[in-house]
């Protein structure tokens, strides 16, 4: 349903019921943040800002469920709102919908990355994103690590049955097939160590770590000297220390700065295979 527009003195009045309710929050009154916030709704019900403002203040107070609501609600109005996202998969986060949740942080860190790439509200999605696909390994690999141990039992067993019945049935048992046991069990654990070895926790390939942060990358970005760093890192240091390769120290500017999508698409692949790698971000 359309919503219609509001006589200009009624969004005066709802602006200043959220300036309001941007004092009481500062001052950490959250319940009359909430209230001041809830009368600029009524006021006003198609401002975005007014709801992910007093979803919020249902975060600081752990409401999670009216959070959900709120920015629900405000991506109804704008589907690109960042704040909406990121509230949004935090409540779900909270319910353990690990799927759901991670898709809208995503999307906030998408998003929130093409409008400010060294914004600290990015950051600060990219660490819960981190920890959720953290979190959403861990679950996934205790699961798989206790599948594995069973079926490794299993196949064990068989294979020393097998090797009872088999000698039982001969007169006289060889060393052949003591030996032939033995490297069958050998092979069968090494089939076992490779299953496991994407849930082991190694030190990440340095081509994928920024030279400044030793980080992995999220956005990297390559200089014309071939050096490849983190996008909001280079940024930064190009504007507050100067505009040079920082390992190179060749003159660099902004501009010349391309996407290494290369890289970028090697860190994904190496995510997606070892989630534990989100811990080190």
């Amino acid at each position: 349903m359309e919503l219609r527009p509001v006589p200009a003195s009624v969004a005066k009045q709802a602006e200043l019921r959220r300036l309001d309710g941007n004092a009481f929050f500062k001052k950490e009154r959250i319940g009359a943040a909430i209230d001041a916030y809830t009368e600029a709704i009524t006021l006003c019900p198609n401002i975005v800002v007014y709801r992910t403002n007093r979803a919020l203040c249902y975060q600081k107070r752990k409401e999670w469920t009216k959070v959900e609501e709120d920015c629900r609600k405000a991506l109804e109005l704008d589907k690109d709102s960042v704040k909406a996202h990121y509230m949004l998969g935090l409540a779900l986060l909270e319910r353990r919908e690990y799927v759901g949740g991670i898709k809208e942080l995503e999307k906030a860190f998408d998003l929130g990355r093409g409008t400010n790439p060294v914004g600290c509200m990015v950051e600060e999605i990219w660490q819960s994103l981190a920890k959720a696909k953290y979190m959403e390994w861990e679950h996934s690999s205790s699961k798989r690590a206790w599948r594995l141990q069973n079926l490794k039992e299993t196949c064990e067993k068989a294979l020393a049955e097998y090797h009872f019945l088999d000698d039982s049935r001969a007169e006289h048992a060889s060393k052949d097939a003591a030996h032939d046991h033995s490297v069958q069990l050998e092979f069968l654990q090494a089939i076992f160590r490779k299953a496991a070895q994407a849930d082991t926790l190694t030190q990440v390939p340095d081509y994928l770590c920024c030279k400044i942060t030793l980080d992995i990358f999220r956005d990297p970005v390559i200089t014309p000297s071939g050096v490849t760093y983190e996008k909001a890192v280079l940024l930064e240091h190009l504007n507050q220390v100067g505009k040079f390769d920082p390992v190179t120290r060749e003159p660099l500017d902004q501009h010349q700065l391309v996407p290494n999508l290369a890289i970028k698409q090697a860190v994904q692949v190496y995510l997606n295979e070892h989630g534990w790698a989100y811990k080190m971000s």
